[in-house]
């Protein structure tokens, strides 16, 4: 299949090509912004403008719903939607550019990888988790500041409030975990580090796992745009526009299922391992400051209780942990009991009258 062919095949129609001077402004820029913005990553200015400069850019037009720019990597070549204004050109690149550095083809040309995402098997594998990285290391380039947004029913923080808000807010939760450095050397040069990073913290089936769930959320949200493409199509309510409605709200509850999974198997998975390695008191209130900053990062539905029960669970474990160690390792007779459902009540009641306090004030 041709590239005119991909094209149209994605609704993308070429209006026109940027001149050379124009793509070696916005390349040069890039560069620069880059190797600013990761400094720990050694880049060489000079050789990824070179790089860069080699990338064709187009304007054209696009489907409702589409990306601003895509990258195709068949021609090495980056389309814009005519509607972006010129000078917003350079923005809407950074995150292509990212997409073009990482990838790996084979000697036939074929994609490999890119970044997190696998080419190489039956299925593809990681496209959602390396879409949030690469959004996540863009908004870090553009300099977006973190913002609480509300999307199918969850209220969260993310670096990325425009695009991929959600799988931002869950790379980031992972990231937390292995550390920013090791996230960004994997995105950029296709590598395993931070997938092994996440293992040796986690296990290797909570890394497969919220990388599935990461894949549905970004699958799923194609499809809303799609449906809400066929919802524009109808000048009037029918049936058929009551279908669309109906499966558009089952997508929405099915994101905000997956989210919660990946979310809440992050949190035992990491929490649950690093508990089982407190061997000092150190480590103790290390652990406790972590588990408490980490209710910063996470998302919340009107009925979402899997933190705040953790929580409780685990501040009940830590006083008990602690009074072993103050004791050199010895068992006291106070024994370590898990909080009942009824102290867990309580503390979601004290906690949603503080909240509806600060709400009022």
């Amino acid at each position: 299949m041709s590239i005119e062919s991909d094209l149209r095949k994605d609704g993308i129609r070429v209006v026109d090509i940027l001149d050379t001077m124009s793509t070696n402004r916005i390349a040069h820029n890039i560069a620069n912004k880059l190797c600013n913005t990761f400094p720990e990553l050694c880049f060489n200015e000079t050789d990824l403008f070179a790089k860069l400069s080699r990338l064709k850019m187009y304007r054209a037009q696009m489907p409702e719903g589409m990306a601003e720019a895509n990258y195709f990597y068949k021609n090495t070549s980056i389309y814009f939607n005519e509607k972006i204004a010129f000078e917003d050109l350079e923005e809407f690149a950074i995150h292509e550019c990212i997409h073009y550095i990482q990838e790996v083809k084979d000697k036939k040309n074929n994609l490999v990888r890119m970044g997190l995402c696998n080419f190489d098997n039956f299925k593809i594998l990681g496209m959602g988790l390396n879409e949030a990285a690469v959004q996540y290391m863009t908004s870090k380039v553009i300099g977006i500041e973190r913002d609480y947004v509300k999307y199918f029913g969850i209220s969260f923080r993310t670096i990325s409030p425009s695009y991929y808000p959600l799988e931002c807010n869950l790379i980031e939760q992972m990231a937390y975990i292995t550390g920013e450095e090791v996230l960004f050397d994997s995105t950029f040069t296709s590598n395993d580090k931070f997938k092994n990073a996440f293992i040796e913290k986690t296990s290797e089936k909570t890394y497969d796992e919220v990388e599935y769930c990461i894949d549905q959320i970004l699958e799923i949200e194609e499809n809303i745009i799609k449906l809400s493409n066929k919802f524009a199509s109808y000048d009037e309510r029918n049936k058929k526009v009551d279908k669309i409605v109906a499966k558009t709200d089952n997508c929405k509850t099915k994101i905000a299922d997956y989210f919660t999974k990946a979310q809440n198997l992050i949190i035992k998975n990491y929490f649950d391992k690093a508990f089982k390695n407190i061997s000092n008191l150190e480590e103790l209130d290390n652990y406790r400051k972590n588990l408490e900053h980490y209710k910063e990062l996470i998302g919340r539905t009107d009925d979402y209780t899997f933190f705040d029960d953790y929580y409780t669970e685990k501040m009940s474990a830590l006083e008990h942990k602690s009074n072993v160690l103050e004791n050199g390792g010895i068992e006291t007779a106070l024994e370590y009991r898990k909080p009942t459902n009824k102290l867990l009540s309580i503390f979601r009641a004290i906690k949603n009258f503080v909240t509806g306090e600060k709400i009022h004030n």
